[in-house]
């Protein structure tokens, strides 16, 4: 039997990237300065983010707790650090979170996507998860041994999130959980819904009151909660009608949809958007490659209207489709977008509503990249810390791109990658330079025979006790 040397991508798949210094993390002491953090968690926000940004495959405790070669922790150890109920009063994301906004100098508008995201659990005895998926069995196609099996439930975490767009296209993340009835219960605390949790993330927004924000939500935000705290804040919202929205006045009340009925080709206004093109380029962060130089613009064919909706009141809707009108027949109408705001021009309710996709993308980025998903833990303030800490990875992320675009000696070659990077070239670009970083301590460890010394020491330390090899 012939033995064969394993590849370098079976050898990554088997032992994951890991940095030997703790100090090669560029910049990481500046970035955590002003939250006002023990040393011990200090140390574990540290293995944390380096797990995050260099994690391939699954992430786990036991890839956190060996993040750090030279300081090796045990998996139980980062477990039970993470359940402490410390990560909640110390607000470590909305401090490191306020110094980023800080760095946005930038006039203009923000931007405030809201939606939920989900994260699939196994266990059956795993705290405050709620039922997604077939509830009921499937009916049978055959009998016998080949009968059709039904789909398992799915059990998953919710967490309802919001992500503030500067005018710079710096990205700020917001989370709060959503707690089941059963879980309040236990824990004596109030039941709140998916759309009452996000009124909450508006009303909490750090901005300050001459700021002109547009809040932009997918069918589920069509609701009276959010429309309320955007009233209190004076903010813009733009969302897609429910279909069972009606128009006001007396009973039967028509739905809002069947004004789309009469419409006709005369009525709609043709309107081309591209997405490397117009005042909201800075906002999408696209690069040039992924647009490419024959990229077709995207068609739209909007019709505008202002009208009175029950429990809303006097709002702009926009009936709108990518398929040309025929003269003679009906408009297939796909969207009907509502806004209170009366001064954004039909352009603009169109080209800032693409931008809710920002935060879909968002979602996209903290789970193939950062491994946002990638806990098993049976206590659920685990799983909130968890979260917090891959947040707090893309805000450094966020801070390391802010920090080199103002650099006034960047070229201009230099500041247009910067530009338009998001999070997977940024998590790229770090690891470069903590490499490169790791190489440069390690070469001053070598020039003498006490740091030689010191080094090799910290590598025999670099397995939990319980893993060192008996010499």
């Amino acid at each position: 039997m012939v033995l064969r040397k394993p590849t370098i991508r079976q050898t990554l798949k088997k032992e994951p990237p890991v940095l030997i210094m703790q100090d090669a993390l560029p910049l990481f002491k500046s970035f955590l300065k002003p939250a006002t953090l023990k040393q011990r968690a200090r140390e574990l926000v540290l293995r944390c983010v380096i797990a995050f940004l260099m994690h391939l495959g699954k992430m786990s405790a036991s890839r956190v707790a060996g993040a750090v070669r030279t300081d090796a922790r045990h998996r139980a150890q980062v477990s039970r650090f993470m359940g402490r109920g410390y990560w909640r009063r110390c607000d470590l994301l909305g401090q490191l979170r306020a110094q980023l906004l800080e760095m946005e100098t930038r006039r203009g508008t923000f931007i405030f996507d809201i939606d939920q995201t989900y994260c699939s659990q196994q266990g059956k005895l795993t705290e405050n998860t709620i039922i997604r998926g077939e509830k009921t069995k499937r009916p049978k196609k055959s009998k016998g041994k080949n009968k059709q099996k039904k789909y398992a439930q799915r059990s998953s975490h919710c967490f309802v999130m919001g992500l503030l767009i500067t005018p710079s296209g710096i990205r700020l993340p917001f989370s709060v959980s959503y707690y089941t009835e059963a879980y309040c219960k236990a824990k004596k605390i109030a039941h709140r819904k998916q759309t009452e949790l996000a009124a909450q993330l508006i009303r909490q927004l750090p901005l300050p009151p001459e700021a002109r924000v547009v809040v932009l939500g997918d069918t589920a935000f069509d609701a009276e909660a959010v429309q309320t705290a955007c009233k209190e804040r004076k903010f813009s919202w733009i969302v897609p009608i429910n279909p069972e929205r009606v128009l006001a006045g007396a009973k039967p009340r028509p739905k809002v949809s069947s004004l789309s009925e009469i419409l006709t080709a005369d009525q709609m206004v043709c309107l081309k958007v591209h997405p490397g093109k117009g005042k909201y380029v800075d906002y999408r962060r696209i690069s040039r490659y992924r647009i490419g130089p024959k990229f077709k613009p995207r068609t739209y064919y909007v019709h505008e209207e202002s009208r009175d909706v029950h429990s809303v009141g006097k709002v702009r809707l926009f009936f709108s489709t990518t398929k040309a009108p025929a003269q003679g027949h009906r408009v297939e109408v796909q969207k009907i977008l509502m806004t209170n705001d009366e001064k954004l021009t039909l352009r603009d309710v169109i080209e800032l509503y693409q931008l809710r996709w920002q935060i879909e993308l968002f979602f996209k980025e903290l789970k193939s990249t950062l491994g946002l998903h990638h806990y098993r833990f049976k206590k659920f303030e685990k799983a909130e810390t968890w979260v917090t800490l891959c947040l707090v990875t893309f805000v450094y992320l966020e801070w390391i791109r802010a920090r080199k675009l103002k650099q006034k000696a960047l070229k201009k070659k230099e500041r247009e990658w910067w530009q338009v990077q998001r999070t997977y070239g940024l998590a790229l670009a770090v690891r470069q330079e903590a490499e490169q970083r790791e190489l440069k301590l390690l070469a001053e460890k070598m020039e003498t025979p006490t740091g030689r010394k010191v080094l090799a020491k910290q590598l025999r330390q670099s397995h939990p006790k319980e893993y060192r090899a008996a010499i």
